[in-house]
């Protein structure tokens, strides 16, 4: 169980992380991190020791690392989207370069109300805060591709985004009551 991040040159470290090993004569000149960068303020590195804070602090809350093996909901090859449970968090990742995808649909493990907690496109972390992180999905039976019947939820599926969301067991008022 592990949790990693802006380890290198994928989270935009200028300089690769090379180990001492035979290869490079046994050489520390770069293992190392260079977390000088995230306390300047003319760069992004900022915001991803600010993401890195966040994502540790919910890992921490909601006890990820202590919740055993994720449950896979999605591998949408064709979308570029994963989804995962752990918990009563639901982690999306779209790694599409150019698709969003409004009222994508998706699995999830449990019924109830999910709201988002964390994304990579909030303006805090740098992003272009596409999605409304006050945004309440409401989970509904739907078939899957193996016709059997599970809940599911829409969200607005932005792309290069992660995004967590907290299920709780708030359920969409029915359209009787009024509200």
């Amino acid at each position: 169980q592990a949790y990693l991040n802006f380890m290198g040159n994928e989270f935009g470290h200028p300089e690769w992380i090379d180990f001492p090993r035979e290869g490079n004569g046994w050489s520390y000149a770069h293992a190392r991190r260079q977390w000088s960068l995230a306390g300047n303020g003319f760069l992004r590195y900022a915001w991803l020791g600010d993401f890195d804070k966040a994502m540790i602090k919910l890992v921490k809350r909601y006890k990820v690392l202590a919740d055993g093996y994720a449950w896979n909901l999605l591998m949408d090859e064709c979308n570029k989207t994963m989804a995962f449970a752990h918990g009563d968090l639901l982690f999306v990742f779209n790694w599409h370069p150019s698709a969003s995808i409004p009222d994508y649909e998706l699995p999830v493990q449990a019924p109830g109300k999910y709201v988002p907690l964390l994304s990579t496109d909030e303006r805090r972390f740098g992003g272009q805060e596409r999605q409304a992180m006050d945004g309440e999905h409401f989970s509904f039976p739907a078939q899957d591709g193996d016709n059997t019947e599970r809940p599911h939820i829409r969200i607005y599926n932005t792309s290069r985004t992660a995004t967590v969301y907290l299920r709780t067991d708030g359920r969409q008022p029915s359209a009787d009551t009024g509200l």
